[in-house]
């Protein structure tokens, strides 16, 4: 399966998806400018993964800040990450924010509450 690595950018969060060395990640900000183009990579590379998943996968979401059309693309990957799991495998939602940041706290809480799957709230200083 092919490695997805994006470097994180001005308005581009990093994303590495490596299912050969278990690494799921997504940092920094996210604000593309087309939306659907950047995450219909991402969308189809879950899709590939499921078909064959490591029995946990452990996906890290570190994200400083997000747009509207971002946060509907978090939430339909976070809904792939429900379908792995329903199908019997086991994911783990990490969900890192800065401690004193109350909105990024407060979206985990919401994406946990809507999703189906261990989730884990990672606040660091």
């Amino acid at each position: 399966m092919e490695v997805i690595k994006y470097l994180p950018e001005s308005y581009l969060p990093g994303v590495v998806l490596d299912k050969a060395n278990g690494v799921f990640e997504m940092t920094g900000r996210a604000c593309p400018e087309d939306p659907i183009e950047f995450y219909q990579p991402i969308f189809d590379w879950l899709d590939e993964y499921s078909e064959a998943p490591l029995e946990l996968m452990v996906f890290n979401f570190n994200m400083t800040y997000y747009n509207t059309a971002s946060s509907k693309a978090l939430m339909t990957m976070m809904q792939r990450l429900e379908e792995i799991s329903e199908s019997g495998n086991k994911v783990l939602v990490r969900w890192h924010y800065q401690a004193d940041d109350d909105d990024m706290m407060e979206a985990g809480n919401d994406y946990n509450e809507m999703i189906n799957v261990d989730f884990e709230m990672v606040p660091y200083k």
